[in-house]
């Protein structure tokens, strides 16, 4: 089975750089979706300080990402990269599984 979600080496970077600033002892960051947008759905990101049982645990590049197991469906396939430019940077989520998504590029639809 493939993985749920592969990391850009952008992302695993800037993931490891996060977790080196966090206070609180995470163990990586989970990744889920919310509703909301325009478009129905979004990313949602946080740290993980502990392992849900329904948790999928991805180790990619060094780095620790768990996905919600209500998310793995709409996530499967997805390669999450992390994009900077002049005036903002942010993870960016390459999702074979979206039909449509939002102008302001928030948000989805499965």
């Amino acid at each position: 089975m493939k993985q749920v979600i592969t990391l850009s080496d952008n992302a695993a970077n800037r993931i490891k750089e996060i977790m080196s600033k966090d206070q609180n002892k995470s163990i990586g960051v989970r990744v889920g979706v919310k509703s909301g947008g325009c478009a129905g759905m979004s990313y949602d990101m946080e740290y993980a300080k502990e392992i849900n049982p329904n948790d999928e645990v991805i180790e990619d590049k060094g780095v620790k990402v768990f996905v919600d197991s209500s998310a793995i469906m709409y996530l499967l396939g997805t390669e999450m990269d992390y994009k900077k430019d002049k005036f903002s940077s942010s993870f960016v989520f390459k999702n074979p599984n979206e039909t449509e998504r939002c102008g302001c590029g928030e948000s989805f639809k499965i």
